[in-house]
């Protein structure tokens, strides 16, 4: 074969690149569109008959040099593809979305900002026991200037014969607490029926682990005019954090703040494993804030002052953990909430190491 013959038959098969490239724009268009038709009749993007279908009808027309299996290939490689593209167009219309918006979500808390670069804290008791425990926890957290207080009034537990919160008594206390010394109050409401009660009480409505995907209170806080802070589910991948959280926003509340709590594997010298990876994923694929629970995820104390390091070193928003008076007689997590002493020491050092950071 000479140089000519061969240069022409390279220049063939340039020109059928070109051809197959301008067939696959036109596809991945007719793609798009049938992407659009499936969300709007609430259809799943997969559907395996139909690409069954498709293979078969390709298989039996065809008659060229490739082997079967290759033919196979290629077009599931094409089918995997054009799967993508309509996942990366719904991506788009996601509310919660960096991709639908390009700016950082910033969370007003009584004038104390989420989201804006400045790495916060949110301290407080595990549960809500009385008066004078939340008071001593509030006032250290004062000694430190922390604004945000978290405390549990209820407190949905594994087993139903646990404390599970003093409810409505455990609200005003914290409130009460609050007002005196000029705190914010965080705190778990776990049924749609009591937010509307919480309003008076609460400054951030928390949707704890168990209820990511309780879509009713979801639909409730989203219509609210308060912050939320929404804990990942024990099992929850992140995608299915992330539309949880679309929930929230598709009701009309954009001010959400994502928490990585740490999720459930089979490694138990911790209560969960914390996944850091969350954090830098989440800031990356949404615009809101995002918190690391350094308590619940790891269930000890000795390890919430490396877990709180790294959720600042790794870019977290706002680091969260418990405090008891004496967590000995804690009626609720005694083995993973700090005494004030450690508390202090504890902020001691993350502030030091914060300014290390910079």
């Amino acid at each position: 074969m000479s140089e000519n013959q061969l240069a022409k038959l390279r220049e063939q098969v340039d020109q059928i690149n070109l051809q197959i490239l301008e067939l696959l724009n036109e596809r991945g268009k007719i793609v798009q569109a049938i992407g659009e038709e499936k969300k709007k009749h609430g259809t799943n993007r997969f559907d395996p008959v139909r690409e069954r279908e498709s293979l078969d009808l390709l298989l039996k027309n065809y008659d060229g040099p490739y082997t079967e299996a290759t033919i196979k290939h290629l077009f599931k490689q094409i089918f995997k593809a054009s799967l993508e593209l309509q996942e990366i167009d719904y991506e788009r219309t996601l509310l919660v979305s960096r991709k639908a918006h390009p700016e950082n979500t910033v969370v007003n808390i009584n004038g104390e900002t989420v989201g804006d670069g400045v790495q916060r804290f949110v301290m407080g008791p595990c549960a809500v026991e009385s008066y004078e425990q939340v008071r001593e926890v509030a006032l250290a957290l004062k000694e430190h200037g922390l604004t945000l207080m978290r405390g549990g009034a209820y407190k949905p537990r594994t087993s139903p014969y646990d404390f599970q919160g003093l409810g409505v008594e455990g609200l005003k206390i914290l409130r009460q607490v609050a007002d005196e010394l000029e705190l914010s109050v965080i705190t778990e409401i776990v049924t749609p029926q009591d937010v509307e009660l919480a309003l008076d009480y609460v400054d951030v409505i928390q949707v704890g682990a168990r209820n990511m995907q309780n879509f009713e209170l979801l639909k409730t806080v989203g219509s609210v005019k308060k912050p939320v802070l929404l804990k990942r589910g024990l099992s929850a991948t992140i995608s299915e954090f992330i539309n949880a959280a679309e929930y929230i926003m598709a009701g009309g509340n954009d001010q959400i703040i994502l928490c990585e709590r740490g999720i459930r594997t089979y490694e138990r010298a911790t209560r969960n494993t914390l996944d850091i990876s969350a954090v830098p994923i989440l800031k990356k694929e949404t615009h809101l804030p995002v918190a690391v629970d350094v308590t619940h995820s790891t269930g000890r104390r000795d390890l919430l002052l490396p877990t709180a390091k790294a959720a600042l070193a790794i870019g977290a928003d706002l680091v969260m953990a418990e405090v008891h008076p004496d967590p000995a007689v804690a009626l609720s997590d005694s083995l993973q909430q700090m005494d004030i002493p450690q508390f202090h020491d504890f902020m001691n050092e993350l502030n030091a190491f914060k300014e290390r950071l910079v």
